[in-house]
């Protein structure tokens, strides 16, 4: 596929087994809050939501993925959950489902040194023989 066009799938890829899984663009609905969590509302048959909860049974809340939006370059998300959706009344063959996101945060330099001491540990003077 030449470097200019745009695939139509979204690619969802588990960092750890490099396992992953292709969503249709046209099914999936991508909103984000102000704190940086997305939520990708994914409605397709339910063959497609098994597929997909199946796929994210072995991720861990927080568990590292890369997601790829039409081929336009992978970035890190972390795994946050999927819910159910609600809302619509869809017909029996359709399911809507949720899958919530949150992108990598690096912290900037300057952040490294506001760490703060949660260890209430005491190191002693030396001990005698």
């Amino acid at each position: 596929m030449p470097s200019s066009e745009i695939s139509n799938k979204i690619k969802i890829t588990i960092d750890k087994t490099s396992r992953s899984i292709e969503l249709d663009q046209r099914r999936v609905q991508i909103r984000e809050n102000q704190n940086g969590l997305m939520a990708l509302s994914y409605i397709a048959p339910i063959f497609e939501t098994m597929d997909l909860e199946n796929f994210f049974d072995e991720v861990d809340s927080s568990g590292k993925l890369t997601m790829d939006i039409g081929a336009t370059g992978e970035f890190g998300v972390n795994f946050r959950g999927i819910i159910e959706g609600k809302g619509k009344n869809f017909p029996k063959n359709l399911d809507h489902k949720i899958i919530l996101l949150e992108e990598h945060h690096c912290p900037k330099p300057g952040q490294y040194i506001q760490v703060k001491r949660v260890s209430k540990f005491k190191p002693r003077g030396k001990i005698s023989d």
